[in-house]
């Protein structure tokens, strides 16, 4: 069978046979139907929400628009709140990213020297939280306590320790910041907080990257802690602002009656495309610039033999 050349990772060119052709193309070919399940879901959102909606509900939208309308996003932007929830949700994700990345990161070096006292006990003392919790009714209460309850700092500060993110940490620190630089550290003068701050933070810019990405996402994504703690309508994050939007406008749609109560389900799934859209596309147009942040994520908390 022929044969065809291509060159490997060091430049050599090898033959392969066939078979390993075929198997390529079967590769190929998985991999696309698996990247066009994953991709349209999201597509069809994205022209479901421009679409006239009686189209959508007759399933006549499947590849390409029908009837483009842009109600669904202009009635959401009737909604002042959503600016407000906008507002809001980069404060909490802008702070919290970096309470984070200040209460995360130095307990991960800590908990990487070798000379740290109990270090395997604060080791178990991080990692029982991350398989027990006290649950919600305590949890509440303690926020109650502390006097957090209703208040942007409880958005940001209680739920900032991760031990994920500590674990993912420290495996970095074991494993990209050989003892020779403190050694050589402390021979030229450097204290612990200076051979912190002056070598291993500029060392760290990876893991930094991807502690920081994660906390954002999940800043961004993060509702159930404001359902539980926040009242008051001007500190709700955009994604309780837009289920409220959701919720209501499918209230709406379940009181009325015959044509207008088909009118307004139609409304109702409009809305809530466009609300996906809205509450995704920031995070979406934000990922092809830090995706390999992503994939350096992947490999950070892995142990290298």
């Amino acid at each position: 069978m022929e044969k065809k050349k291509e060159e490997n990772m060091m430049g050599v060119k090898v033959q392969k046979s066939g078979a390993d052709q075929i198997f390529d193309f079967f590769l190929y070919a998985v991999s696309a139907v698996i990247v066009i399940i994953m991709l349209y879901p999201m597509y069809f959102i994205v022209i479901a929400s421009f679409s006239n909606p009686a189209d959508v509900s007759a399933g006549n939208v499947i590849l390409f628009p029908r009837g483009i309308t842009f109600k669904g996003y202009r009635k959401l932007l009737e909604y002042s709140q959503l600016w407000v929830g906008y507002k809001n949700t980069i404060l909490y994700a802008a702070v919290g990213t970096v309470i984070s990345l200040v209460v995360n990161v130095p307990a991960a070096y800590a908990l990487s020297r070798k000379d740290l006292c109990a270090r395997k006990a604060l080791t178990v003392f991080y990692l029982i939280p991350m398989f027990f919790t006290g649950g919600l009714i305590p949890t509440y209460l303690i926020v109650k306590d502390f006097g957090l309850l209703d208040t942007f700092w409880v958005m940001v500060l209680p739920f900032s320790v991760i031990t994920y993110y500590i674990i993912v940490a420290r495996t970095f620190f074991n494993n990209s910041i050989p003892g020779d630089l403190w050694e050589a550290a402390q021979i030229d003068g450097c204290g612990n907080l200076g051979f912190f701050f002056q070598i291993v933070l500029p060392l760290s810019k990876a893991v930094l990257a991807v502690i920081a990405l994660w906390t954002a996402v999940g800043q961004w994504n993060s509702y159930f802690n404001a359902l539980i703690y926040l009242r008051s309508a001007e500190l709700q994050p955009l994604q309780l602002v837009l289920r409220n939007i959701l919720i209501s406008n499918q209230t709406i749609g379940s009181m009325a009656t015959g044509a207008a109560a088909v009118e307004a389900k139609q409304m109702a799934d409009l809305i809530k495309y466009a609300i996906i859209v809205v509450s995704s596309a920031p995070i979406m147009c934000m990922y092809p610039f830090v995706q390999k942040y992503f994939n350096q994520g992947v490999m950070l908390g892995s142990l290298k033999g």
